[in-house]
């Protein structure tokens, strides 16, 4: 694919992403933008590849960093030939993880073991966890301010791990620590879209709670554009399929890999959208699970208005239908176990 045919697909992405999409392309394409630096911790992976293809598609990447602990050098060589703004270096060893993260603005985690069929999110927390520690230890170290995107899974756990980590090296920044949840956005929009006859392009779901299962709330009620062609059955049975799109996945890959594309699509929306957060474009708002000032829960995915230092609003539920309420209640308990969960294994000794 060709820079300008990747950047005319990247223009049709936030044409979907924002009302101000003629100022967000503007700035998107703008040569004046400033130098940033994106990391990538876990590149070499199934996610991390695809996405590290994406980030140095992006032209707000100058530098882009890709950190594995195997398989980077390749990875690194493959991507750096395409011809576009971004200068991209691999670092693999630990005692290269602070040069990979030196100066980083915004740093991405897809870091860990994806789900295999009949694992459990258990499972992979007992896998990741401790990988999530040990890089938030060196972010805390090396750029204490960069904004952090965790993808690695069981998102619920691995962002109160970040937040415990941060505050221990006293770098704790909750404007600047998002569980990147987009791709449950992006599953509920693709499912609305086709079960109401709609052009996927012009649709908006947001969706909050949490990134696993039954915490994952798509507020179908507040879809735009609205549409009176769908059920109760039906807004039930698209709720269960984004809560377990990631499951869908999985099965139809028999156990050969899991959501690794559509993620990395997801976190790449995400990134873009935080780094023109921190350029100066208006106006751009993603749902991400962050530290809560709208529930009782200590973090929570909201609406979230990005900019220059991180979250700049977050945005309370709105309206909700009967339905979502008691989702909204029956979510709490399971997202409030994962939280302490991640809080307790950061703490421990």
């Amino acid at each position: 694919m060709r820079p300008s045919m990747f950047r005319s697909v990247f223009s049709v992405v936030r044409r979907q992403e924002s009302s101000s999409s003629s100022v967000i392309r503007r700035s998107f394409f703008s040569e004046a933008n400033p130098e940033r630096k994106v990391a990538i911790l876990g590149a070499a992976g199934g996610i991390g590849q695809p996405l590290s293809l994406l980030m140095k598609h992006n032209p707000l990447v100058s530098s882009l960093s890709l950190y594995d602990i195997a398989g980077t050098p390749g990875v690194a060589a493959d991507v750096s030939h395409i011809n576009t703004r971004a200068i991209v270096k691999g670092f693999m060893s630990d005692d290269q993880l602070g040069e990979a993260l030196e100066g980083s603005d915004v740093v991405v985690i897809p870091a860990g073991v994806p789900r295999k069929p009949g694992m459990t999110r258990d499972d992979l927390f007992n896998i990741n966890a401790g990988i999530v520690k040990g890089l938030c230890i060196a972010i805390a170290k090396y750029c204490p301010n960069a904004v952090v995107n965790m993808i690695s899974n069981p998102v619920n756990s691995t962002v109160p791990i970040a937040s415990e980590v941060f505050k221990k090296a006293g770098t704790y920044n909750e404007k600047k620590l998002f569980g990147v949840t987009t791709l449950d956005v992006v599953r509920a929009k693709t499912f609305y879209a086709g079960k109401a006859n709609l052009d996927v392009s012009g649709v908006n779901v947001p969706v909050v709670g949490g990134h696993a299962g039954v915490t994952i709330l798509p507020l179908f009620s507040q879809a735009t554009p609205s549409t009176n062609a769908l059920s109760n059955e039906d807004i039930v049975a698209l709720t269960k399929r984004t809560q377990d799109g990631g499951t869908e996945v999985v099965e139809a890959k028999a156990g050969k890999g899991s959501a690794t594309l559509s993620m990395a699509y997801a976190g790449a929306l995400f990134a873009d959208a935080c780094l023109k957060g921190l350029n100066g474009v208006p106006d751009i708002v993603e749902c991400s699970f962050v530290q809560s000032t709208v529930t009782e829960l200590p973090f929570f995915a909201s609406k979230v208005k990005l900019g220059k230092d991180g979250v700049e609003e977050i945005h309370g539920l709105g309206s909700l239908s009967d339905y979502e309420k008691e989702g909204l209640e029956k979510l709490k308990a399971e997202l409030k176990s994962s939280i302490d969960k991640g809080v307790a294994f950061a703490n421990q000794s």
